[in-house]
C-alpha cells in the first residue's frame, strides 16, 4: 500500500513496470540466441505473453489498486482466448469453403475424415470454458466493488 493506504506504492509500480519490460527483453534474448531450438520456442511463447502483459503497463502507476491490475489482466486473457476461438473457427471455415475435401481412398484422407470436427475437440472446449470462467469471475469482481 502507498502512504495514504490506496493502491500500489511507488516501488511496487516500478517493480511491475520493470517486470513487464524485463519479460519482453528476456523473450527477445531467447528468440535471438543461437544455441537451442527449445529456448527459441520458449522465447516465441514468451513474446506473445509479454505482448499481452504490455497492456498492463499503463496501470504501473503509484496509487493504482492491485485489484485493478488483476482485473485488467484477466480481461486481456479472456479477450485473447476468445480471439483464439475465433481464429480456430475461421481456419475451419476456410478449410470447408476453399480446400478440397479429403480423399477417403488414402490413409491421410481416412485419418482426416475420422477426426472429430473442431467444435468437438477438448482443446476448444477447454479454451471456451476458461474464457467463460474468466467472464464470470470478472463480473463477480466488478459487482463486488459496488
Amino acid at each position: 500500500m502507498s502512504e495514504n493506504g490506496q493502491g500500489m506504492t511507488r516501488q511496487g509500480a516500478l517493480r511491475l513496470e520493470y517486470f513487464i519490460i524485463g519479460l519482453g527483453i528476456f523473450a527477445l534474448l531467447l528468440i535471438f540466441q543461437p544455441f537451442s531450438l527449445q529456448l527459441f520456442a520458449i522465447g516465441g511463447i514468451l513474446v506473445v505473453i509479454a505482448g499481452l502483459i504490455n497492456n498492463l503497463l499503463p496501470l504501473a502507476q503509484p496509487g493504482v489498486p492491485s485489484r485493478s491490475v488483476v482485473t485488467v489482466g484477466m480481461v486481456v486473457i479472456m479477450v485473447f482466448l476468445i480471439v483464439i476461438l475465433v481464429a480456430i473457427a475461421a481456419a475451419h471455415l476456410y478449410g470447408v469453403f476453399f480446400l478440397k475435401p479429403p480423399d477417403p481412398n488414402t490413409t491421410a484422407g481416412k485419418v482426416q475424415l475420422a477426426t472429430p470436427p473442431f467444435w468437438m475437440q477438448p482443446l476448444v472446449w477447454g479454451i471456451a470454458g476458461v474464457a467463460a470462467a474468466l467472464a464470470v469471475v470478472i463480473t463477480a469482481m466488478t459487482r463486488g466493488r459496488r
